[in-house]
């Protein structure tokens, strides 16, 4: 893992201070005075100092925000859809908890800015009209007709340039786990972006990117590429541009974040271990496990077996009192029914949590 970002970095805006969960090993900066804090990714240990001496670097400020803009409406309405509905839901599944819990995360993504040298050659193409005519038999016309048609098509050429541009703003995952929680949360739209200011980071903390300049590059590469392409095609006066291939030099790249908006709370489940729910900061998409509880469905459980006992002795009873009136013997043999049916009830909760937990 990349650890970065020391006490008091000037370039934040902001006095921050570094820690990290020794649980989850996420690392994040902090605004002054949060600590001691219980880790806001795991919630299963508190966070940890780390100083000058833990031979942090200087981590780069972030160039773009993207604010947290989903509304309070929306985001209760979310969270309280979760709460509700559920079978034997854990006694601390509530929305007051998941409300009082509620932490603002900003999650990391690599910015570069990068110079292009390259030569590249490829086939353009240029679209040009070609005109023929189709032929048919009219038999109500009385003859032959001739239709032209217009058709669209592609010429193709070779050529061959060189390219010297720089290239802002590409995007790279900073984060191990950037395609899991985007596979959970959904993207971003990054057009809603703006520049970063330090108030930015109140009452926030950001995760720290456990990915490294070096290793984030091959995935900016493919996007650099295609724009590069698209901008080679347009240099040509082409309309289509195939087979494109290039010897290209990246000679200055500057490295900077972008902060993706993301809350983050978390229930207890039966054994007390919190069960996190991600929030994505824009949309409100909601991503959490529901683990209903063992313990509930077997107090229920235990409920209905009693049900059952009571009507299998009330039974048992005009059962007994049948043996002087006769006509008491149909109602203990229904009440010995219905006892034995709740009785197999009683099963039922903890097969429902069971299935619910598969």
């Amino acid at each position: 893992m990349m650890l970065e970002q020391s006490h008091g970095n000037s370039a934040w805006g902001i006095n921050l201070e570094a820690a990290i969960c020794e649980h989850c090993d996420w690392c994040y900066l902090l605004p002054p005075g949060l600590l001691p804090l219980q880790c806001p990714h795991c919630f299963q240990a508190t966070l940890v100092a780390l100083t000058e001496h833990d031979g942090l670097s200087d981590n780069p400020p972030p160039e773009l925000v993207i604010p947290f803009s989903v509304s309070a409406d929306v985001l209760g309405q979310k969270i309280q859809g979760f709460s509700e509905g559920m079978w034997f839901a854990p006694t601390d599944l509530k929305v007051e908890n998941l409300k009082t819990r509620l932490q603002r995360i900003y999650l990391p993504m690599w910015l570069v800015d990068s110079q292009v040298e390259a030569i590249w050659q490829a086939e353009v193409g240029f679209n040009y009209e070609a005109v023929s005519y189709r032929d048919s038999f009219n038999e109500k016309g009385g003859g032959w007709q001739s239709q032209q048609i217009t058709e669209t098509r592609i010429r193709w050429e070779p050529r061959v340039g060189r390219l010297a541009r720089t290239y802002h703003n590409f995007s790279a995952p900073a984060l191990e786990e950037h395609f899991e929680l985007r596979d959970k949360l959904g993207r971003y739209d990054v057009e809603s972006s703006q520049p970063y200011r330090p108030n930015f980071m109140e009452q926030a903390v950001v995760r720290l990117p456990n990915r490294s300049p070096k290793d984030a590059w091959p995935d900016a590469v493919p996007a650099l590429k295609a724009t590069a392409t698209e901008e080679c095609c347009r240099a040509s006066g082409a309309d289509h541009i195939r087979q494109f291939r290039w010897s290209e030099e990246y000679p200055d790249q500057n490295w900077t974040l972008l902060l993706l908006p993301m809350y983050i709370t978390y229930y207890l489940d039966d054994g007390q271990n919190p069960q996190p729910v991600l929030i994505h900061g824009q949309t409100g998409q909601l991503s959490g496990s529901k683990r209903p509880s063992m313990k509930r469905a077997q107090r229920a459980a235990l409920i209905i077996g009693v049900v059952a006992v009571v009507i299998f002795a009330i039974s048992l009873i005009i059962g007994l009192a049948s043996l002087f009136i006769r006509s008491l013997f149909p109602v203990a043999g229904v009440g010995m029914g219905i006892a034995l049916l709740v009785g197999l009830l009683a099963i039922t909760p903890m097969v429902i949590v069971w299935l619910m937990r598969e």
